[in-house]
């Protein structure tokens, strides 16, 4: 059985605003987004919704457990709402795409600590650091192309790209 976000919100016991229900959506449709991107997305199916609201509904949604926030080394907090198992992601050093890697070996945490040192342990958090395969792939294309006369690539601009082509939900 699958319920609607409204439903989920309700069933967690969260009002179900419009921006609430905006910035679920925006989660849920796009993974490892920060708040920044989910504000635009938000304003583009609502309308408006001030930064504070966007911050606030996080905050929420992250402290009922329908969204999970991460945040990589050097990089801006970023959400999903795949919250339902122990899974880990992979992240690349030169872009900063960010990709669910199921846990490596057997059932949550998926790792067992050489001294727990009297903890109960339910989650293990691991991030796995790295080139993706565009940056690889960009990288060996610059060794056969003179990088001079190649105009670098904004790697950031395909996200932008994406959230701009959204259109706003129909009333």
């Amino acid at each position: 059985m699958t319920f609607s976000p409204a439903d989920s919100l309700r069933q967690h016991g969260i009002q179900a605003t419009a921006q609430r229900l905006a910035v679920l959506r925006a989660v849920s449709n796009r993974p490892h987004i920060t708040a920044d991107d989910v504000a635009e997305i938000a304003a583009i199916q609502i309308g408006t919704i001030s930064r504070q609201a966007v911050y606030d509904a996080l905050g929420v949604l992250v402290d009922k457990g329908l969204i999970r926030r991460i945040q990589p080394v050097g990089s801006a907090a970023r959400y999903e709402g795949r919250v339902d198992d122990n899974h880990h992601h992979l992240i690349c050093r030169e872009c900063g795409r960010v990709v669910d890697v199921d846990c490596a070996v057997g059932a949550a945490p998926c790792l067992t600590a050489a001294d727990d040192m009297g903890y109960e342990i339910d989650e293990a958090e691991v991030a796995y650091w790295g080139r993706c395969p565009e940056c690889l792939s960009e990288e060996q294309e610059s060794t056969l192309v003179d990088s001079s006369t190649r105009p670098r690539q904004d790697r950031w601009s395909a996200a932008t790209q994406e959230i701009s082509n959204i259109q706003p939900a129909k009333k």
